[in-house]
């Protein structure tokens, strides 16, 4: 299951978009917002304002939920799609499960308000690199975080974590206690809510001699459960010669020709 594409192999042939781009969006609302909320809990927009009914893919940044911020990743640029890259709290200002309250109200202001930028609610679509894929699977494994804001997890395009944790995130176990290198399967591990009806499931990491320890095989174990309980589309594909730091750029490619391939059907 082992795949290296070059973004020559898509399709080079589609004229770039024009594209607007919107700084610092509030996604959390209500007047008992903390500063800290009020700060982080932004997303930045940048959409094609001459093809409406345009999909978009909402991106989560990595940093072991302790660190990073929102930026547009230059891969998915010029896609024909529009990008809502999201911060979101981190610890040790916060703790479980905050990060993926967080990741589940930028995902539901999305498909709330993408139709006043253009955008199709029902071709959402939730990637991220790192923590931003592990929160990537949560909110679209686990549906109760979407269901707080009304939205139905299945009504989702597709999911695409890049080297996400599948197995409960090791900040979340470091805040119980937990040491690093004991593996928890629990209601925060994305293995736990394995099921037929989710949105279609592409999942890719690193070479699994250069990932950092375990992450291909929890994704493989994700892929393999998937398989077993029935759903339709759940894809596992790893970059050969790419550690956990380098496989997101390469992984644009396979991202823009999975969205293709589930809009071409």
């Amino acid at each position: 299951m082992s795949v290296s594409v070059s973004a020559q192999q898509l399709d080079a042939s589609k004229l770039k978009a024009e594209t607007q781009t919107h700084r610092d969006l509030l996604y959390r609302t209500g007047d008992d917002l903390t500063d800290y909320q009020r700060s982080r809990c932004r997303l930045d927009l940048n959409h094609p304002t001459d093809s409406p009914g345009f999909s978009t893919v909402v991106w989560f940044h990595g940093g072991g939920l302790t660190g990073g911020n929102k930026t547009f990743p230059d891969g998915l640029r010029d896609q024909g799609f529009a990008v809502a890259t999201v911060n979101y709290r981190l610890h040790p200002k916060v703790e479980s499960p905050a990060y993926v309250e967080d990741a589940a109200a930028a995902v539901a202001w999305v498909v709330k308000n993408i139709a006043e930028f253009g955008g199709d609610p029902d071709r959402v679509y939730v990637s991220g690199h790192s923590a931003g894929g592990y929160l990537t699977s949560m909110v679209g494994l686990d549906k109760r975080w979407l269901a707080k804001h009304d939205v139905d997890a299945d009504r989702l395009a597709g999911l695409i974590p890049y080297s996400g944790h599948t197995i409960t995130h090791f900040t979340v176990r470091r805040e119980r206690g937990i040491g690093k290198h004991q593996p928890i399967v629990d209601e925060m591990a994305p293995l736990f809510h394995v099921r037929a009806d989710a949105p279609p499931l592409l999942l890719i990491t690193g070479d699994r001699t250069l990932e950092m320890v375990g992450r291909y095989e929890e994704n493989a174990y994700l892929w393999r459960m998937m398989q077993v309980v029935g759903h339709p589309n759940t894809q596992l594909m790893e970059l050969d010669g790419y550690d956990h730091g380098q496989m997101a750029d390469p992984a644009h490619p396979l991202l823009v020709r999975f969205i293709q391939g589930l809009e071409k059907d």
